[in-house]
């Protein structure tokens, strides 16, 4: 029997992998892997099968039983299997019912940590999570019903009674976020930052209000991954030099040198 490694891909780059993913990914024979996964990601297990079994918001997907089986199967013919999961393997990832699945069939199970989103889009604008005397809190939440039994979750009050949230799979129903936290009592006026592509060339960002989060969005037309972060701490964000109208221009990295090494 072999060992199935729930490895986090992290948030898009492939440099921000970790070194003990990038050696799993080596000596795999077998990699499931995520929709959004970069290319040069998936060229590190270069001798390994490649199989899809991503799942995007409105397109066809795989089903997660379907899933389940097919790592316990794997596991019976490979020693070393990935399944290779966007971000951080143990956030909304369906990790745990891998697990549970996985272990009731005796089958091994080691999960490697990622860089989540949250970080990176952190990371990307350049305002931190938490701040003394602004921030003490931080949550990650989504607006995202998965299954018939998550219906009746009330995601808004966790990131109502946070400092600073981040919301995952939420920027295609941003107009239903902002409406939904206001009407649990958000202020309307609560500073907003969108950030799309966070670690990649192609990442963008703009800064808005709650109120006017959905038009914003719209303007933008806003889509792909994204993460809508919420809280004071993005009250000055423009001071921090990423204003909206950055939106649509095109970013360049630099080392600690200053030479550029993305455009």
């Amino acid at each position: 029997m072999g060992t199935v490694y729930l490895v986090g891909a992290g948030p898009g780059a492939p440099d921000l992998l970790t070194l003990r993913a990038a050696e799993l990914l080596r000596q795999a024979q077998i990699v499931f892997h995520d929709a959004l996964v970069h290319p040069a990601t998936l060229a590190l297990a270069s001798s390994a099968q490649h199989i899809a079994v991503g799942k995007r918001c409105g397109k066809l997907s795989v089903a997660q039983r379907f899933i389940n089986k097919r790592l316990i199967d794997a596991a019976g013919k490979y020693e070393t299997v990935v399944r290779l999961k966007g971000g951080d393997p143990m956030l909304f990832a369906r990790a745990q019912e891998e697990i549970d699945a996985l272990s009731a069939a005796g089958v091994p199970v080691v999960v490697v940590p990622g860089v989540t989103a949250a970080l990176a889009a952190s990371a990307e604008i350049g305002v931190s999570l938490s701040r003394r005397g602004v921030s003490r809190s931080v949550v990650f939440a989504t607006p995202r019903v998965g299954a018939e039994e998550d219906a009746d979750d009330d995601w808004t009050r966790a990131v109502v009674a946070a400092d600073t949230a981040v919301l995952y799979m939420a920027a295609g129903q941003a107009q239903a976020v902002a409406a939904a936290l206001q009407a649990a009592g958000m202020r309307p006026e609560t500073p907003v930052a969108v950030v799309r592509n966070a670690s990649l060339p192609t990442a963008r960002s703009f800064h808005t209000s709650l109120a006017e989060l959905g038009a914003a969005a719209e303007q933008w037309h806003l889509s792909g991954p994204a993460v809508i972060l919420v809280g004071e701490v993005y009250k000055q964000a423009d001071a921090a030099g990423v204003a909206a109208s950055e939106f649509s221009g095109e970013h360049e990295r630099h080392a600690a040198d200053g030479t550029a090494w993305w455009r």
